[in-house]
Parts: C-alpha cells; structure tokens; sequence
C-alpha cells in the first residue's frame, strides 16, 4: 500500500479556485495558448474543445442522492486537491463534476494545481509511473491525505483497456472512444467512486 502523504502548506502555491480555473482556461483560449510548457497546436486545439466541454458538463451534471447523502456526513474542514491542465480531456469531464460536488458544501475547499508546476506533489501520484491526471487529493485540516483518487473512473478507464487489447493504436479514435463513454455516463461514474471514498472515509 502506498504510504498517505503529508503536504506542506507552502507546497500549495498558485492554487486556483474552481471559478478562477475557469477563467484561466477561458484566457487560455482567447490568447490561443495552452498551459504548460508544451505550446503545441493540438494541445492548443485540446484546450478550445475542453473549455466548451467544461460548460456543458457544469450545465447538465445533476448531482446523485448518495452525493448529496455523503456531503452532509462531513463534519470537518477538508480540502479537495486537484491536479490538472487545461489540455487535459480527462480534466475537462472531472473537474466540474468536482467543482459541482464542492459547491454543495462549506466543509470543501476546493483548489486546482496545475501539474508542470507541481512535479513535486504529481510525482507522489503518479498512475503505473505516468504523470496522469486528473488526480484527486483529500486533505484534512493538517494537510494530511485522506485518499486520493483518479485519473478518470474505472468505466473510462475499461474502455482505454479494452481498445488497446484490440490492438487499436490511433491516439484519435482513443480519444473519441473516451469522449464518448463520459457522453454516455453522465458523471455517474465520478460521483459513485466519490461518493464510496466519502462513505469509507466520513460515514
């Protein structure tokens, strides 16, 4: 088992709120830019198509009943960590549906790293030794983790697996498969895992 991290509060520099991440993102696109070192076009094309997918997804993400159920478990301050970039497809479907979640109560605060800044923490998460994200951090009111969680639900990630075992090479049609299983889920996926890490961990 990996051994739970304890942050230092200066490592937690130049957090965004989920509205300021939106925001950043936003200016990316107007600026024709990415974040991140890596300016590459499809990078910058990433980015356009994730910030109209981040709207869409705050517009019709409806939050379950065991979410709702879950939240009102929480007694203590905490706060929800993400890693993320704007160039991040993955990103684009977790982070509002994250963002909606921590909305509905006082005991989360929300903050949004970006990983190129953050190596130090990403390399503590790192998912079969790749710097995936989204990541996902619980953090108690000192700092400790709680659990962490991500980069994207075990329903997506069955369909990354099952489209290499068909020997499928085409980053395109990868993405699009993905896409196309968050279109279907409808954040069902997301707020389920959640939703048991909250039960596990504040029940």
């Amino acid at each position: 088992m990996r051994k739970k991290v304890n942050f230092l509060p200066d490592q937690l520099t130049n957090c965004y709120s989920y509205e300021a991440y939106k925001t950043f993102v936003s200016d990316l696109v107007s600026q024709g830019k990415t974040s991140g070192p890596e300016q590459r076009e499809d990078l910058i094309h990433y980015t356009e198509l994730n910030a109209k997918r981040m709207k869409r997804v705050e517009k019709t993400t409806v939050l379950t009943d065991s979410v709702k159920e879950n939240l009102l478990k929480l007694s203590q301050p905490l706060t929800w960590l993400i890693i993320s970039e704007a160039w991040c497809g993955d990103a684009a479907q977790i982070v509002p549906v994250i963002g909606k979640i921590a909305a509905e109560t006082e005991h989360l605060d929300l903050k949004i790293i970006l990983r190129d800044e953050h190596l130090d923490i990403m390399d503590q998460y790192l998912t079969n030794g790749g710097r995936s994200i989204p990541k996902l951090i619980c953090l108690d009111d000192q700092h400790q983790e709680v659990f962490s969680w991500g980069p994207r639900p075990k329903t997506i990630q069955q369909v990354v697996i099952d489209t290499k075992s068909e020997g499928i090479t085409d980053h395109g049609i990868l993405v699009e498969r993905i896409q196309n299983a968050y279109n279907q889920d409808r954040s069902t996926s997301i707020q389920q895992e959640l939703s048991e890490l909250m039960s596990l961990h504040f029940s």
